[in-house]
């Protein structure tokens, strides 16, 4: 049977993925983690998230969200996850699942499925070989698992790797070498700080830039209320940034992300922009960082050369649903 989410499955729900989704790589959830990622995100919608019980057992969870205010919620749902029983896992439940998902978004008008890490409600991960340490959000489907194999027979198109990168900071240094960047940088009139109100501009046209509204609307809040961001700036015009610089509760070292403007590429920014948020992160208190970035950007050469390592690949998925072509 498949029904939409009642309180009365939540158990079962919060059973299955401890002794499912765990294994496929997630952070263990009780009730109140549950709640909070799910029942209380204002992008959850019960009309949206399905359960599959047999034999009054549930065996399925599958929770997708749409948004028109979200990066390509004009035409795009966001799948968030498909959890089957291990005793029930095949291809026909697989199917049923996400078929189920596909059909609440054509009802809302979209004409595309994705996985992607614009989702809203973000999944927490556990970091391979580092004992309790956690990532906030998968940014797609778990490329070791039984699901993506299924999402790629069911007419999904995998259109990136996301390579999950992770660093113990307890030995972080920045090596000479960069500070010896730092100098030449500064001698062509640049400077990688913190962002300072009363000194700094045109942070908003460099975010506008970016083309990254997540990241404008996090960094714009983070200046507003006074949390840390690294800035690179030339004569007070910020041309970067990288942060904001927060220790969370897990200790990891958190951010939204790593910008240059494109007209001031090819000096060295973004890396020392990276080296000085790993820094600042780590004076913070923080003991590790991590981040994903894709298979193919040439940013991951920077991460591993300031000690980060892939502990995990992640597929970015898009399906075209049926009546797409009626619609577009």
């Amino acid at each position: 049977m498949i029904d939409s989410y009642k309180e009365q499955y939540l158990d079962g729900i919060i059973t299955l993925w401890n002794r499912v989704a765990v294994k496929i790589g997630y952070k263990d959830l009780d009730i109140l983690s549950f709640s909070r990622l799910f029942l209380n995100n204002p992008y959850f919608s019960p009309d949206k998230t399905f359960v599959m019980t047999e034999g009054g057992k549930v065996t399925g969870f599958a929770c997708g969200c749409v948004g028109e205010d979200l990066p390509l919620g004009e035409n795009s749902g966001y799948i968030t996850c498909v959890i089957l029983d291990e005793d029930y896992e095949d291809a026909c439940r697989y199917r049923i699942l996400l078929h189920r998902l596909e059909e609440t978004f054509i009802k809302t008008g979209k004409i595309r499925s994705e996985v992607l890490f614009f989702n809203p409600i973000m999944l927490p991960w556990y970091i391979k070989g580092a004992t309790r340490r956690e990532h906030n959000n998968a940014p797609g489907v778990f490329k070791s698992s039984r699901l993506y194999r299924e999402m790629l027979k069911d007419g999904y198109v995998e259109r990136t790797t996301e390579h999950a990168m992770y660093l113990d900071l307890e030995h972080f240094h920045i090596p000479e070498v960069i500070l010896g960047k730092e100098k030449k940088i500064q001698a062509e009139g640049y400077e990688v700080v913190f962002f300072n109100n009363n000194r700094h501009c045109q942070v908003k046209e460099m975010l506008s830039k970016l083309s990254n509204p997540l990241w404008e609307k996090e960094i714009l809040r983070c200046i507003k209320d006074g949390v840390p961001v690294l800035v690179a700036a030339r004569q007070n015009r910020v041309v970067g940034f990288a942060g904001p610089v927060i220790k969370q509760e897990n200790k990891r070292g958190y951010f939204t992300g790593i910008g240059v403007i494109k007209e001031e590429e090819g000096h060295g920014l973004g890396t020392l922009l990276f080296y000085k948020l790993c820094d600042e992160e780590k004076k913070a208190g923080a003991e590790y960082m991590s981040l994903f970035t894709g298979a193919d950007n040439k940013a991951g050469k920077i991460y591993e050369q300031a000690g980060f390592k892939v502990v995990e690949k992640f597929g970015v998925m898009r399906k075209i649903l049926k009546d797409a072509s009626v619609r577009a």
